[in-house]
């Protein structure tokens, strides 16, 4: 399964969703009870961020870019699944595999 497994790119390792909320809980992220919509809305702003970046043309090792807001929106999915014991690597390849079985764009859906 891919959770046993590190993958490696050209640059860098997949950091588990453990690590990502420890490192949250350190740095006092979690030092209340927090709520499902307010760390959506956070992943949500940081998507936002992402899409700033790509207006403001952005590139790789500026503050902002495009590969950063996407990394953060990443980090705090990772920090949510952990904290709410959902298994975010194993969703994500059944979800892969599912997706695999789809029809060309889910039955030639727009976008």
């Amino acid at each position: 399964m891919l959770e046993n497994k590190i993958e490696k790119n050209n640059k860098a390792e997949i950091i588990s969703p453990q690590a990502i909320h420890q490192v949250a809980k350190e740095h006092g992220w979690w030092d209340r009870e927090r709520s499902i919509p307010e760390l959506l809305c956070l992943i949500h702003s940081e998507i936002s961020e992402a899409l700033e970046g790509c207006r403001e043309h952005l590139t790789e090792g500026e503050d902002g870019w495009l590969g950063e807001e996407l990394a953060d929106a990443i980090i705090r999915i990772f920090d949510l699944c952990e904290h709410e014991d959902i298994n975010i690597l194993s969703e994500v390849e059944k979800k892969h595999n599912k997706n695999k079985k789809r029809k060309y764009r889910h039955g030639n859906k727009k976008f």
